[in-house]
């Protein structure tokens, strides 16, 4: 009996042998068969009955069918089917069928189908079926029906392929909706409507009034509107010129031309039936041209300096304006001096006084025109006027902002002043070549326009502006808004910050700072120059007479200035007459655009 246990204790450790060796045989075999069997590597496919698929896993539970190509690490979880190519890393997961490529990283969660191709980065989730492509950077998106979307942080959804309710992210946290019928509109974060685009491409921007402020058409034409209801069209022709309309029969034509070998253009002013030329130099700064006013005369010697000393102890002066419709709606907003100590402070008030009747006369018309449009049932047409409210409380010119006003009146002055004397010594020129429509050929050095002068930062506003807001909105400024500025280097897209030192019941608050383009300010001071030069006329015509002093004997005589002498624009009524017309065209095509979509 004793010899029998050392036998049997041999024997059983022979069992526990095999089948310790057989237990790996096993999981060997298992292994080759859930991979598609016949001695398949990791590292390169294999024929099998599922369709010769390859997988690498770390640590994760993997499943493919139909040829799939499927790499997962750190416990992620994957499934694909039909020749669907997957990567997944860091515990994501993903599924993917028809043929679909996809690619997650950083725990995101991505289904796809129907041949899409996908690819999230950091926690994203994305879903896409029918052929879509998408990708996002942590942001969530889903589309249906061959669309292709983008999303940076934002939510879009578009539905069936098509046009209709698509829903894109704008800067800011604002979103922009395509509707059915091809127009765009964008709101900012606060749900304000901050543009409207039409199909055919022209884009409107509002205003923080929730109101068209500014209308750019696919051929180059800009409306803006004024809070006061007034409307400015400005449009640039192939061949250079322009056409800029400041209300029904009001506004001006501008062609380049040279004359002795100089470039010049030439500008016709179309105002109650009759027109007038001016002639401005052409200036070139940082790779484009700008316009410099020419007086049409120079004064006698003596004139200038009448006009920039003074007065004594002062002179009163009655205008007339007490009964004016404007002088009344503008008493807000600006008041005369009682007295005038020198020719420059009344130069101040007749220049303050034109610029606001033109406005004034600019609002009439368009109340007009909203009247008649709205009588016939049509379209009113651009922004209702302003009553005399307004979302801002009323500013006054204060007696800071008109002295700065009469000190850059003395400052051109002086500046005619020295040109007519410079003429006056210059030797007799030949008389000039024959005008050209063909500009000089060479390009001329550059020269700083007078905008960016140093020493003259105080601009009086000629036309309608709607520069835009921090909030992407736009507000107005008005004829007879008064702008410092405040920069002495332009940007990049050639833009200065000015601040707004007096403005107008509903325009752009008093003392705010945006940005405006030097071309702008070049045409505000041209427009200033102007006015001056006008009102040494009216000047001319009153001294001596009702308690104003007399200018020297003979000062009052002026003569040309051959530089700025221009020919009138026969055409100029009527291309006026047919900017007008395609600007009613836009307004109608942005207020379709503007409602369409909108559930009354």
């Amino acid at each position: 009996m004793k010899l029998l246990h050392p036998g049997r204790n041999i024997a059983g450790t022979c069992i526990v042998f095999l089948i310790l060796l057989m237990v790996p045989s096993f999981a060997w075999g298992q292994k080759n068969k859930s991979s598609g069997g016949g001695g398949s590597h990791a590292s390169a496919p294999a024929k099998s009955s599922s369709g010769g698929s390859h997988a690498n896993t770390s640590g994760g539970k993997t499943t493919t069918a139909g040829g799939s190509h499927t790499t997962t690490a750190g416990g992620s979880h994957t499934t694909t089917a039909g020749g669907s190519h997957t990567t997944t890393a860091g515990g994501s997961k993903t599924t993917t069928a028809g043929g679909s490529h996809t690619t997650t990283a950083g725990g995101s969660h991505t289904t796809t189908a129907g041949g899409a191709k996908t690819t999230t980065a950091g926690g994203a989730k994305t879903t896409t079926a029918g052929g879509a492509k998408t990708t996002a950077g942590g942001s969530k998106t889903g589309t249906t029906g061959g669309a292709k979307t983008t999303a940076g942080g934002s939510k879009t959804g578009s539905t069936g392929g098509t046009k209709s309710a698509s829903t894109g992210g704008t800067k800011g946290g604002g979103k922009t909706v395509t509707t059915a019928h091809g127009n765009t509109r964008s709101t900012n974060s606060s749900g304000k409507t901050t543009s409207v685009s039409t199909k055919s491409g022209t884009k409107a921007n509002f205003g923080s009034n929730g109101k068209v402020s500014s209308i750019h058409t696919k051929n180059g034409t800009t409306i803006n509107h004024g809070a006061n209801g007034s409307r400015t069209v400005s449009s640039r022709r192939a061949d250079g010129s322009r056409v800029v309309s400041t209300g029904r029969g009001r506004g001006y034509t501008e062609h380049n031309f040279s004359r002795g070998g100089r470039n010049f253009t030439s500008r016709t002013y179309y105002r109650g039936g009759h027109a007038y030329a001016r002639a401005y130099g052409r200036g070139y700064w940082h790779g484009g041209y700008y316009n410099h006013y020419y007086p049409g005369r120079f004064w006698g010697g003596g004139y200038y300096g009448w006009a920039y000393g003074g007065w004594g102890p002062g002179i009163g002066w009655g205008w007339g304006w007490g009964g004016a419709p404007w002088f009344g709606y503008y008493g807000y907003f600006f008041n005369p001096y009682p007295v005038y100590a020198a020719p420059a402070f009344w130069l101040t008030d007749y220049l303050i006084s034109q610029n606001l009747q033109a406005a004034y006369a600019a609002q009439a018309a368009a109340n007009a025109t909203v009247a008649a449009n709205a009588s016939a049932g049509g379209d009113p047409g651009g922004a209702p006027a302003d009553s005399g409210g307004g979302a801002q409380s009323a500013v006054v010119l204060t007696p800071e902002v008109k002295q700065a006003i009469a000190d850059e009146v003395k400052a051109e002055i002086a500046a005619e002043r020295d040109a007519a004397a410079a003429q006056a010594s210059a030797p007799a020129a030949a008389a000039p070549a024959a005008d050209s429509s063909q500009s000089a050929s060479a390009t001329p050095a550059e020269v700083p326009p007078d905008a960016l002068n140093p020493n003259l930062r105080t601009f009086i506003v000629a036309d309608t502006l709607n520069p835009q807001l921090a909030d992407g909105t736009e507000c107005s400024l008005s004829q007879g808004d008064v702008l410092t500025r405040i920069d002495d280097t332009p940007d990049a897209n050639q833009n200065v910050k000015v601040l707004v030192s007096g403005s107008q019941k509903g325009d752009c608050s008093s003392g705010s700072q945006f940005a405006v383009s030097v071309n702008d300010l070049q045409e505000m001071h041209n427009h200033f120059r102007e006015q001056i030069d006008d009102g040494l006329g009216e000047l001319a015509k009153n001294q001596g007479k009702n308690g104003m002093p007399a200018a020297p004997a003979g000062s009052t005589v002026s003569k040309v200035n051959p530089d700025g002498v221009a020919q009138v624009d026969p055409n100029a009524a009527a291309d006026l007459a047919k900017q007008q017309q395609e600007a009613d065209a836009a307004e109608k095509e942005v207020q379709v655009a503007a409602n369409d979509g909108v559930s009354n």
